[in-house]
């Protein structure tokens, strides 16, 4: 296991993004899957507020993209205006899915904050090239979601619950591994999410340890413990036998 991924955040990879860098290129440039550097993202925005002001302000300052790049952009533009659709990732023609991938970045970058604004004012006249934004946003809460697992359970809780829960904040919570244990069954889920969740959240699969401590049977005599008390038992007697007066012993017969 990459010991880096147990002291998130990364200060590397912290710094690269204070610099400009998107979450992709440190993914890249670190040799890791974006939503492990997505993940440390998170935490050190908890940390540190001002880092995303920080990021952006180096994004900016980076060199504007290039004449050919922008004439790539009008070309896909162009495009997409005369086909009325966007370019498709699985299309048999090469081109298109070169397109497809081009447009892909440049969401990527949009949803990171780190999209130039020529790219932005270009893109504009087509509205859907934006794709999916509940996907953008789902994604991003996936990462919210396991930064408060993680802060739960370091702070000495148990795994939280989704039922009998003690706080909104723990039933959230319970719903969401709730949901991703189910994911994991059902294979679902996406094998990235499983390491990230392995590797910062370890034994999520297998949450709390089942079943309950026994209830102890209530005695009839006692309305608030369930138990007979001691000065108050009866002592059996032989059937047929009568109890004394004083209920120390059995009359003579």
């Amino acid at each position: 296991m990459d010991r880096r991924l147990r002291r998130a955040p990364d200060a590397e990879w912290v710094l690269m993004y204070r610099l400009g860098l998107s979450r992709k290129r440190i993914a890249e440039l670190v040799r890791v899957h974006p939503a492990v550097v997505g993940y440390h993202l998170v935490i050190a925005r908890r940390q540190d507020p001002g880092l995303e002001t920080a990021h952006h302000a180096a994004a900016a300052a980076r060199t504007s993209p290039s004449p050919r790049s922008l004439a790539r952009m009008d070309e896909i533009i162009a495009w997409i205006m005369a086909e009325a659709r966007l370019p498709r990732g699985h299309s048999e023609n090469r081109g298109e899915r070169s397109m497809a991938r081009w447009l892909s970045d440049r969401r990527r970058e949009a949803a990171e904050g780190t999209l130039d604004p020529a790219y932005r004012d270009g893109l504009a006249r087509v509205p859907e090239w934006t794709g999916n934004h509940r996907a953008i946003a789902d994604e991003a809460r996936w990462h919210d979601r396991l930064a408060e697992l993680v802060d739960f359970r370091a702070e000495g809780n148990d795994w939280p619950r989704h039922h009998d829960y003690a706080s909104e904040r723990e039933h959230t919570l319970g719903v969401w591994i709730h949901a991703q244990r189910y994911k994991r069954r059902r294979g679902d889920l996406d094998p990235a999410k499983v390491m990230l969740l392995d590797q910062a959240a370890p034994g999520w699969q297998t949450g709390r340890k089942r079943g309950r401590t026994p209830r102890r049977r209530p005695v009839p005599g006692c309305a608030h413990c369930g138990q007979v008390e001691p000065s108050t038992q009866l002592k059996a007697v032989p059937t047929g036998v009568q109890p004394g007066p004083s209920g120390a012993g059995p009359e003579p017969g």
